[in-house]
């Protein structure tokens, strides 16, 4: 799908991600908690898809719970804190987290219990002002996305991390754009983490939430025993494997993927500021994920590009898909100090695993093309 720049938005089920689901599907489409053998064997098969996601997160197995995605994941967190914390502790997120954070955050804890943390004129969260908030508001938790959906902007984690182990606060990270686009491992040192399947070549339907310990538990859904009564439902074996496996076949090329992906990111980013005088790259002196590019067109509404260029083949965003046809609701532009005008002009285009030189050319020359259109004196 060469003309396809929304891989943020969901990416194409990986070939070794659809056979797994199918043999399991064979195979294993038993019951994981019924008593006969071939239940057992299930149990078996979808244990070991833990223990393999935990060797890739750096986690130890016993704290991955799977939910269908990362807004379920997000939602559990958020509820379960909301039981735990005494009633006047509050948490922090950054001003541009995704919306299933800042809404959950909101909806389980109340807007006044949510301190919004700013970030800089890139998007990016300075360590001295996590400090201040740390010392000032004593949040018992902290939210920051190790990468933005909509800008790519890559969050100093690590660092952010350690200031929040200094002060005694717990942090959590919605990853689900650097799995599968970075190295994983490290996240592991993270108390929280939160993902989906569908945002590396996994099925749509499937995601992890790691908890801070394999004692911990605080379900969202109530019912049966599953998870270790973390999570009610019969487990979805078979979407479990796929994604797994999707993350297995991607990991060992992210290396020369970022390499090779990073070159031609850039040489489009710059054959667009050629093209069209005035255009912006939102925080384009930041680290960035190596298929994200946030753009400000110098004219015409965002939506008028989309639909175009949709005409001609290609598939590009105005913002997050979960804001998608809500004009001038990006949280991160906005964070950015971006007018109203300039929400309405904001595209992103963001690439895959494989896109090719000639697939970046090709989109670069169809916004020249629907340029030359929108632009044309109207009869």
């Amino acid at each position: 799908m060469p003309a396809y720049f929304d891989h943020n938005a969901t990416t194409p089920l990986h070939p070794a991600a659809r056979e797994a689901w199918l043999r399991a599907s064979e195979k294993h489409w038993h019951n994981p908690s019924s008593l006969y053998r071939e239940a057992g064997f299930t149990s078996q098969a979808m244990e070991s898809a833990r223990e393999r996601l935990g060797d890739l997160l750096g986690v130890e197995p016993e704290r991955i719970v799977f939910t269908s995605g990362a807004t379920e994941s997000n939602n559990t967190l958020f509820a379960g804190l909301a039981k735990c914390l005494p009633p006047d502790a509050c948490v922090a997120i950054s001003a541009i987290e995704h919306p299933s954070v800042r809404e959950a955050a909101r909806a389980w804890l109340g807007r006044a219990r949510v301190i919004e943390i700013p970030v800089d004129a890139e998007g990016v969260v300075q360590p001295e002002v996590l400090k201040r908030v740390l010392v000032e508001q004593q949040p018992a938790l902290v939210s920051l996305m190790a990468a933005n959906n909509e800008s790519g902007v890559l969050q100093p984690w690590p660092e952010l991390l350690k200031l929040c182990r200094e002060h005694g606060t717990r942090f959590h990270s919605d990853v689900a754009q650097w799995v599968g686009k970075l190295d994983a491992m490290a996240l592991g040192t993270c108390d929280y983490l939160t993902g989906s399947g569908h945002k590396f070549g996994g099925p749509k339907g499937i995601g992890f939430l790691v908890l801070a310990d394999e004692a911990e538990a605080f379900p969202l859904l109530h019912g049966g025993p599953q998870e270790n009564s973390r999570r009610a439902g019969t487990e979805n074996y078979p979407a479990i494997e796929a994604m797994v496996t999707a993350l297995e076949a991607i990991t060992p090329r992210l290396g020369e993927v970022e390499r090779v992906q990073t070159t031609l990111r850039d040489a489009f980013a710059e054959q667009m500021k050629r093209d069209f005088p005035g255009l912006r790259v939102i925080s384009e002196g930041a680290p960035r994920l190596w298929n994200t590019v946030l753009l400000v067109m110098p004219q015409h509404s965002n939506l008028k590009w989309l639909t175009r260029l949709s005409r001609v083949g290609f598939a590009i965003s105005t913002g997050s898909a979960c804001s998608s046809g809500k004009e001038g609701s990006s949280v991160v532009v906005q964070a950015l100090g971006a007018d109203w005008e300039e929400l309405r002009r904001v595209v992103r285009v963001s690439g895959g695993w494989d896109t090719t030189e000639a697939d970046w050319a090709a989109l670069a020359e169809a916004f020249a093309e629907v340029s030359r259109g929108l632009d044309a004196p109207q009869e």
